[in-house]
């Protein structure tokens, strides 16, 4: 719904320009300056049209001015209109100066007005398209990921890098923290995007069935075989492999798997042709590789062929400002497709979902965003919804005092900014700091100053 607020204390005018607009617009409207602030903190109005002769003065411009210097302070984004009288054109210049977006003169023409007033909401409309691309670029650049840690940059940037090239990758990481993502990442950046991409789980396929899944067999080879099947591997031929869970690979399986990536020839069970493949192979792992080497369950020469780069794909509790990010935009999806939208986290749910250590990663957070969905009763999601407590979590090291100092402080502007909805006046107000030490501390926590949106 739009939102118009008109500023005007003739109540015979402002029920003309309340006519001048459809249903498609609310309309409110405010006779004084207190009332006019107190309506903007109200309904958040995308544009305001505002006469300058308010009382006290209503002959001059002095109120006026001093009211519309409080919106652009409160509300920079707002699109405010100055109404002048016909002669009042030194005013005009002067509110257009102050950061007023367009000026209007009297007597009211129902037709200009309302032309003015559409083309103020549709600058506001193209400006918040722009402000949710930059945020969208700001952060992860990788088509479903969703992060703004340095943490998680770094392994953006990584994959960016390595992508186009075909050099085997191995992606290491907790359960749950998107490593098939940064796999279909590095396919989908690379030459192959057009190509298939083939995915197994080597965890979820018996040990006796997995050689033929991989590799294929021919017709006869065992009983009910009845006809000859490519494996995975062949079907990813000129595309992608993605061999996820690879440490749990039975070692027999292993040397063949070796074989392949060192002639890139299949050899289909019951087969004696061997058959060429061009592909691309992924790895990705829970385990830690070195320990299972060192027990004897995994080959250190496969290891060094598939891990010529390695991504070590931190712990949703490793990586700062994510969750809240993450959440945020899991909520934003999820409820467009659960058709419950402008759903928002209450004060208590931010706490508790930046103080939680997510031990499932960003698969545990999907499910408890999506009941939190289901289960909210208006449109603010509490951190009873998500079945947590504020209480969950601890500070990472807590006898270091700049860390614990810095944290704090991280979470306190997290919370300022998203309780504010990122308005940098009134969340710099809240913290009881000024505007320039907000923006100089954002800068060096590198926090966000704009709401994100993608999913993970």
């Amino acid at each position: 719904m739009k939102r118009l607020l008109i500023v005007e204390d003739d109540p015979g005018l402002q029920s003309q320009m309340r006519w001048c607009f459809s249903d498609q617009i609310e309309v409110s409207v405010a006779a004084d300056r207190d009332s006019a602030l107190a309506a903007l903190r109200r309904m958040e109005p995308q544009v305001i049209t505002l006469d300058l002769g308010l009382p006290p003065d209503a002959g001059g411009a002095s109120e006026g001015f001093a009211l519309l210097e409080e919106i652009l302070r409160l509300a920079p984004m707002t699109k405010v209109i100055v109404v002048t009288g016909r002669e009042d054109k030194e005013n005009a210049v002067k509110a257009i100066g102050m950061g007023a977006s367009d000026f209007y003169q009297k007597p009211l023409d129902a037709d200009i007005l309302t032309f003015v007033v559409n083309r103020a909401f549709r600058l506001a409309e193209l400006e918040q398209e722009n402000r949710e691309l930059i945020g969208q670029t700001n952060g992860a650049s990788i088509k479903g990921i969703v992060a703004a840690s340095p943490e998680m940059m770094e392994i953006c940037r990584t994959i960016e890098k390595v992508a186009p090239t075909d050099v085997t990758t191995l992606i290491t990481g907790e359960t749950g923290t998107g490593k098939e993502l940064l796999a279909r990442a590095l396919h989908d950046l690379s030459h192959r995007t057009d190509q298939p991409f083939a995915a197994i789980n080597c965890a979820a396929i018996p040990e006796n069935l997995l050689e033929s899944e991989l590799f294929g067999f021919e017709k006869g080879s065992f009983t009910g075989a009845t006809q000859a099947k490519k494996g995975k591997i062949e079907s990813a031929n000129g595309g992608t492999l993605f061999l996820d869970e690879i440490g749990d690979m039975p070692m027999a399986l292993q040397a063949k798997l070796l074989r392949f990536l060192q002639e890139r020839v299949v050899d289909r069970v019951g087969s004696v042709k061997p058959v060429p493949v061009d592909v691309r192979v992924v790895c990705a792992t829970h385990r830690n590789v070195q320990e299972l080497i060192t027990q004897g369950e995994f080959r250190e020469d496969l290891y060094y062929r598939i891990s010529e780069i390695t991504l070590d794909v931190p712990a949703l509790r490793e990586r700062d400002g994510d969750a809240l990010v993450i959440a945020q935009s899991l909520l934003k999806s999820l409820g467009k497709q659960l058709d419950r939208q402008n759903l928002s986290f209450s004060e208590d749910a931010v706490q508790a979902i930046t103080s939680y250590a997510w031990p499932g990663n960003v698969r545990e957070m999907i499910n408890k965003v999506k009941r939190a969905i289901i289960m909210a009763d208006g449109k603010r999601v509490s951190a009873g919804d998500l079945q947590l407590s504020t209480g969950e979590g601890e500070p990472v090291n807590q006898l270091n005092l700049r860390q614990v100092r810095e944290q704090a402080e991280k979470q306190a502007i997290r919370q300022a900014l998203h309780c504010t909805s990122f308005n940098m006046s009134q969340a710099s107000r809240l913290l009881g700091v000024t505007r320039p030490t907000l923006y100089n501390l954002t800068d060096k926590y590198r926090i966000e100053t704009s709401a994100e949106s993608p999913a993970s």
